[in-house]
């Protein structure tokens, strides 16, 4: 498993945290999706699933949990980072904060990049959830790895020619448990990943 691992060129500014009151939304919703199970760690202690917020007042970068951060049961803002630059053809992503960007980073920033009003993203795991949203909904490619340019473009051929704009939930195939919404708030994400949630959950 390579699960956790940062595959695309991180520059990394190590800064100071970022101000907490712009940490408070993102950070109560991350808690949220922690307590459901759908960011954590798995047993050999590699951690899975984040979260990101569109900057408010820098709309081309974005706030996002850092990287190995689904080992800790809370957050503080010693664990988000800044995500300023994103270029895919490169490979390369610039940060800065007191913990590197997460490894799904690139995939969260596609999103924003294409989709100019999505303000909040949410990569979740869960087994179930993605056995059965497999196909059913936008799917990423299956030669496609996490955090990967191939992922990036992949995400951006669905948001191009599938209903993903709309219905706002993609399962990646070449990432076993991977699941991303996204929506106009970190409210509106979440209100797309729980109903999906229960739904798995209702029938098991």
């Amino acid at each position: 498993m390579d699960e956790g691992y940062i595959k695309f060129k991180a520059d990394w500014q190590e800064s100071a945290p970022l101000p907490a009151a712009l940490l408070q939304e993102i950070n109560e919703y991350r808690q949220r999706v922690y307590d459901l199970g759908l960011i954590g760690a798995y047993d050999n202690g590699i951690g899975f699933g984040n979260i990101s917020q569109r900057h408010p007042t820098r709309p081309d970068q974005f706030l996002i949990s850092g990287s190995a951060t689904g080992n800790f049961t809370t957050l503080t803002g010693e664990h988000y980072a800044l995500v300023t630059a994103v270029e895919i053809d490169k490979n390369e992503l610039r940060c800065q904060g007191p913990i590197v960007a997460s490894s799904e980073s690139m995939s969260h920033a596609v999103i924003y990049q294409t989709l100019p009003d999505v303000q909040a993203v949410i990569h979740a795991h869960h087994l179930g959830m993605w056995q059965e949203l497999m196909h059913q909904v936008p799917t990423t490619d299956a030669s496609a790895s996490y955090g990967s340019p191939e992922m990036a473009y992949s995400i951006i051929d669905l948001l191009q020619t599938t209903d993903l704009p709309q219905s706002k939930l993609f399962v990646m195939e070449g990432h076993e448990e991977g699941i991303f919404v996204f929506g106009k708030n970190l409210s509106d994400a979440f209100h797309v990943l729980y109903p999906a949630y229960k739904s798995i959950r209702s029938n098991t």
